[in-house]
């Protein structure tokens, strides 16, 4: 089943379903080399990573779990405020486990900045980060993501769990949303 999808919100499609799923490929297939008989525990960043958390689970082996943190440090607007919360823990125990956190986008790397440091505090044997998307140029901090799928310009994107006023989530693509969209 296809649906089609109302374009004129979006000034261009930057990532496609097909190249986020050639993406995906690569990127399990790499974290399965470097994780083959650890015990991995991926950590999905709710609410924007749960596409690419649960299309990313599926390239992995049945032996590896899952769990959900909520962090925010973004409100209702379209940039961080640089404040981080809490919204919902993990439920895991992290002392000796790997940890894989799992993000849609890495946009100032303030809020990954701040929940590396803090899943490493729990005890983990390691924490490292897979991001589908990260920009570069709008960087605030430097954070180190072992498993990066695409490298995107600066402009505000949605789709694949990205969202605008929660809107977008569900598109199968990352585009650009046309500023007027947002400035309403």
């Amino acid at each position: 089943m296809s649906f089609q999808y109302d374009m004129s919100d979006f000034s261009e499609v930057l990532v496609s379903e097909n190249a986020i799923g050639r993406k995906l490929d690569e990127m399990s297939a790499a974290i399965r080399a470097d994780y083959e008989g650890k015990d991995l525990l991926l950590v999905g960043v709710l609410k924007g990573a749960v596409m690419v958390m649960a299309d990313l689970a599926r390239r992995m082996p049945p032996s590896v779990q899952m769990d959900w943190m909520a962090v925010s440090s973004y409100g209702s607007g379209t940039k961080s405020s640089g404040v981080v919360r809490i919204l919902k823990d993990l439920d895991a125990d992290l002392t000796g486990r790997h940890v894989l956190i799992v993000e849609d986008i890495i946009d100032t790397g303030v809020t990954l900045s701040w929940l590396l440091g803090n899943l490493r505090s729990r005890g983990a044997a390691s924490v490292e980060i897979a991001a589908l998307l990260r920009k570069p140029a709008a960087a605030v901090v430097d954070v180190p993501v072992r498993y990066i799928g695409f490298d995107i310009p600066p402009d505000f994107v949605v789709g694949y769990g990205l969202d605008f006023a929660e809107n977008y989530r569900t598109l199968p693509f990352v585009a650009v949303l046309k500023p007027e969209v947002y400035e309403r």
